[in-house]
């Protein structure tokens, strides 16, 4: 199976074909595999060079002559090193673009701590209008990339990884998707975690829902999962721990209930290791985390008990 960042640029290049509105900003990674399509547009494909203040930049300033810019680059040079940039040439200037990242939180784990980006959705928060997708197959990844493209002039963010669950979903770039129904807690998967949630959850009585459309973040479907699984819930992203904990609590505001925020750790691992042994470090492998939402959810009273 191929990944999402090698469905990325076929994609994207089939949408510069299909849409004069559409421009590629490149910061040199991942250039080399949009050279047909910079031969065949070569006025919307730019590559401004290891400078990506000036990537977010020049993105701004296509979405003010009235392009749709896609802006890829790896996770921490995309949102973290130009964030004055995203702060203030898209949000401030009120322009959109479509940023697409690579690299995940430690998809790359040799590449060091420069290249991992765990809290790149929690800072988009705290800046006003962003949708997220964070897809968990390379088909969802397509799909929500042309959902991305075709959002008129919004601001979005679709976090690419190299995890991928086996079996793609019917993914819609809005709603969370029910995957397992239960009486006894509810678990949110955030894209690629889905497989280790289900096999996690193996046996347990509890409700699975399927995000890989973060922000906005689906509080209804949350709600509907609560009003038969009962309002224990537990969060497992694959970004940094309790990122969306303050959306699935505004959420259930009226009601009592306890969130569980499961994610990457604070604490930087200092060797390099694999990506596998990352996962396991932070606790969100299959094993851990059937151990971290059990403890949890223990003596949960079942709704309608």
């Amino acid at each position: 199976m191929d990944s999402m960042r090698d469905r990325f640029a076929p994609v994207v290049t089939r949408l510069l074909d299909e849409d004069p509105r559409v421009a590629v900003v490149l910061a040199e990674v991942g250039a080399d595999r949009f050279g047909e399509a910079l031969r065949r547009h070569p006025d919307r494909v730019v590559n401004v060079g290891i400078r990506e203040q000036l990537l977010v930049g020049a993105a701004s300033g296509m979405a003010l002559a009235g392009l749709r810019p896609v802006v890829h680059t790896f996770a921490s040079f995309l949102v973290e090193r130009p964030f004055e940039q995203v702060k203030l040439d898209l949000g401030h200037q009120d322009v959109g673009a479509v940023l697409v990242s690579a690299a995940a939180s430690f998809d790359w784990p040799a590449g060091g701590y420069t290249h991992m980006a765990p809290g790149d959705v929690a800072l988009l928060d705290t800046l006003d209008g962003w949708t997220v997708h964070v897809p968990g197959h390379p088909d969802e990844a397509e799909t929500l990339l042309r959902h991305a493209v075709a959002a008129g002039d919004d601001k979005v963010y679709v976090r690419l990884s190299l995890q991928s669950n086996a079996a793609r979903r019917p993914v819609d770039g809005q709603r969370f998707l029910t995957v397992r129904e239960g009486r006894a807690g509810v678990v949110v998967a955030v894209g690629p975690m889905l497989d280790a949630v289900l096999a996690a959850t193996e046996g347990l009585d509890a409700t699975v829902l399927y995000a890989t459309t973060v922000r906005p973040f689906d509080a209804d479907a949350l709600r509907r999962a609560t009003a038969t699984a009962g309002t224990d819930v537990v969060l497992v992203e694959p970004y940094l721990a309790g990122t969306s904990t303050a959306a699935a609590n505004d959420a259930l505001a009226d009601v009592p209930h306890r969130v569980l925020g499961l994610g990457v750790g604070k604490a930087e691992l200092r060797r390099y290791g694999q990506f596998d042994e990352h996962l396991a470090a932070h606790g969100l492998d299959a094993r851990s985390l059937r151990e971290r939402i059990t403890r949890f959810t223990a003596g949960a009273v079942p709704a309608g008990v």
